[in-house]
């Protein structure tokens, strides 16, 4: 489904990306992990199309489309959903008209009818209840005021209804309480089958006992410096990465 080849990538003049080799096949889960500053908020960032980062060299191929010839909000109705570290707040912004946007936007890309305001908060709150989210939230502003817990929750929510077809998830569990990580696992979870896949970074084993993905990989230095099953990821919280870097030095 997604396919990167020798993907450089840098902000201004700093290579942070430097190689980056990885293939995601259709209905499997991989993370990323590795040491702050590795780059991995990046990888994200630049398959998300986001300007200020540019791309020096490589290849991003997403089913078979250029990816990066693509617009962000081309590469959106193509599929693909980022999953901020840190959603940002959109004061003003009502937070089930926000959803009901962009998804009739995406439907719009497919050819498909858009959804009314009754057809779609009877799929949001379905979603909600799923996700143990109180429907009030729909009726407040994007992230204004939300928890930490709550803003990640808001996010797995946008996937849950925009229905992606790769997701990239940057740090979701960072800041959740245990039972708040089950419930964004389980939502990603949810989504599982041949026609998704997606791109997990996190610093924590715990978020991958809930995920199993099929392989996770080390970046540092802005190249992945291994990859391997979900044995990897117990072996980096035992151990860190301080081994790892010293062998690839």
């Amino acid at each position: 489904m997604l396919d990167i080849v020798g993907l450089t990538a840098s902000i201004g003049d700093k290579a942070i990306l430097n190689g980056i080799d990885l293939s995601v096949p259709a209905g499997e889960i991989h993370a990323i992990m590795g040491p702050n500053g590795s780059g991995k908020s990046t990888l994200g960032y630049v398959l998300a199309g986001r300007e200020d980062y540019t791309v020096t060299g490589g290849s991003v191929r997403f089913e078979n489309q250029d990816m990066l010839a693509m617009t962000p909000e081309a590469r959106a109705a193509a599929g693909l959903f980022l999953a901020f570290q840190a959603p940002i707040e959109l004061p003003g912004v009502n937070n089930a008209n926000f959803m009901r946007t962009a998804l009739n936007a995406i439907r719009r890309a497919h050819g498909e009818s858009e959804l009314d305001a009754v057809q779609f908060l009877k799929l949001a709150r379905a979603e909600m209840k799923r996700l143990s989210m109180d429907a009030e939230m729909l009726r407040r502003n994007v992230n204004v005021g939300f928890s930490g817990g709550e803003k990640k929750r808001n996010e797995v929510l946008q996937m849950a209804i925009l229905r992606p077809r790769f997701a990239v998830l940057d740090e979701t569990d960072s800041g959740l309480d245990i039972d708040a990580l089950k419930i964004v696992a389980d939502g990603v979870n949810s989504l599982r089958g041949p026609g998704f896949s997606a791109l997990v970074i996190t610093h924590h084993q715990r978020l991958l006992d809930h995920l199993v993905p099929n392989r996770v990989h080390v970046l540092a230095g802005g190249r992945i410096l291994r990859s391997g099953g979900p044995e990897l990821a117990k072996e980096l919280e035992k151990n860190g990465y301080g081994a790892m870097l010293a062998e690839a030095a």
